[in-house]
């Protein structure tokens, strides 16, 4: 088991994860370490574990936003279910795939 050390909020964490995850687990603290920072600039040091319960709450409404726009896909996908996606559709997911890994590549 591999293990990462972390900085978020200018703080180290050493944190454990699978061999080969590393990378992964670095990306997904500076994206943490990032919210934590934005909010540190809108209200100011409010105390670690409350600046912790404030990011997971705003990564957690990013998240259902996600899923609900995969649940407006998906009951599209089932009115359309014996059609294929016309070149608007895909040109919109596409859209949003790159929207994504645009904001993951600028963390």
């Amino acid at each position: 088991m591999a293990q990462v050390t972390v900085v978020i909020n200018n703080r180290k964490y050493d944190i454990a994860c699978d061999d080969g995850q590393e990378k992964h687990l670095a990306n997904l603290a500076q994206y943490v370490d990032g919210k934590v920072s934005d909010l540190v600039a809108s209200v100011g040091q409010v105390g670690d574990a409350r600046l912790l319960v404030m990011t997971s709450l705003l990564v957690a409404d990013e998240l259902s936003d996600v899923y609900s726009e995969l649940g407006k896909i998906n009951e599209g996908k089932a009115d359309k279910s014996n059609t294929m996606l016309s070149a608007t559709d895909l040109e919109s997911i596409t859209s949003r795939i790159q929207k994504i890994a645009d904001k993951l590549e600028a963390i």
